[in-house]
């Protein structure tokens, strides 16, 4: 399908980070290693993401995300070296394009898909999605009626900077190559018939950048983002991540869903289906479908995994909370 990066740290210049190492992102455009039946080459387009301080909405002075589109191939556009090069940023979202057959091969169709201090890319395909979405946007609708959930499944993984960690219900991180223990959390369910729904009707789907499932996956992915507050039906940006890739898998389990979403100082991932490497050492972080070179810092990611990644450390648990439990138990 496509091949994705994302990177947290200190500055570095964006173009810089596309082209790295001998199997960049750049290379891996026209010579990837672990499609895995997803196609052969990522020509279909291209784009980058990355942050700047700026003023945004009503909060003032924070991590504003700017982005460069191309449908044409990666490696005939000039602009990557010659452009991004000069720009320098902490944060860096970036993907290149292999369209699944039948979908449109536009700028609109190419991630990073952005709103405001967010940045989105999807890796994967949700086979008859426009059905599939319209039934999932009607799942989530149902999640205001109740507050963030249950406790995080037994059998995690969590795996970080040199080495996979398996474990009981704890939690666990890697920060600048040492791994410490984190305590588990318990949330209660808290009913609110009186709650709104989030969408309110398929028509909200319209609002899709692109007639793509990658651009109607942001349109939900963004409704559950906006929903994040204190007590709110949604805990945090882990939470909407989650919520989005159990209830597309419930409805249509042969989806590859390799999430990745970025807003300047965090990244969040997830695996389904396809790859995905992390390289964690003493102050950035980088996600990537394949790593970009020989570093023995790489470790792959195993499958239906939710991975959050900051500066130098990362955590890794499982995806196994069914939708269902989280919004009608």
């Amino acid at each position: 399908m496509c091949r994705q990066l994302g990177y947290v740290g200190p500055p570095v210049a964006v173009g810089e980070l596309v082209v790295r190492g001998p199997h960049s992102l750049y290379v891996q455009s026209w010579a990837p290693r672990e499609m895995r039946g997803g196609g052969t080459i990522n020509a279909d387009g291209f784009g980058v993401a990355w942050w700047r301080r700026a003023e945004v909405g009503v909060e003032g002075t924070r991590d504003a995300v700017t982005r460069y589109r191309n449908p044409a191939p990666i490696w005939t556009d000039p602009a990557v070296t010659e452009v991004l090069g000069q720009v320098e940023s902490r944060a860096v979202l970036a993907a290149v394009r292999s369209a699944t057959v039948g979908m449109p091969v536009e700028r609109a169709a190419c991630a990073p898909f952005v709103d405001e201090h967010w940045a989105f890319s999807h890796n994967g395909v949700v086979p008859d999605w426009r059905t599939t979405l319209a039934l999932v946007l009607a799942d989530l609708d149902e999640i205001p009626a109740s507050a963030p959930g249950l406790d995080a499944p037994p059998g995690s993984l969590h795996a970080q900077g040199n080495g996979a960690v398996p474990s009981g219900s704890s939690a666990g991180a890697f920060s600048g190559g040492e791994y410490a223990d984190a305590a588990p959390s318990a949330e209660s369910v808290r009913i609110r018939p009186d709650a709104a729904p989030l969408f309110g009707s398929a028509a909200a789907l319209l609002q899709a950048e692109a007639l793509t499932d990658s651009a109607a996956l942001w349109v939900l992915l963004r409704g559950l983002l906006g929903a994040i507050r204190p007590g709110g039906p949604v805990a945090d940006a882990a939470d909407a991540v989650r919520l989005l890739t159990t209830a597309a898998l419930r409805h249509q389990p042969n989806a590859r869903l390799n999430l990745l979403l970025g807003n300047g100082t965090q990244l969040w991932a997830t695996t389904c289906w396809h790859a995905l490497s992390v390289l964690v050492a003493d102050d950035y972080t980088v996600l990537c479908s394949e790593p970009y070179d020989d570093d023995p810092r790489w470790q792959p990611v195993a499958d239906r995994q939710l991975v959050i990644a900051g500066p130098g450390h990362c955590t890794i648990t499982a995806l196994e909370l069914p939708v269902t439990e989280r919004v009608r138990s």
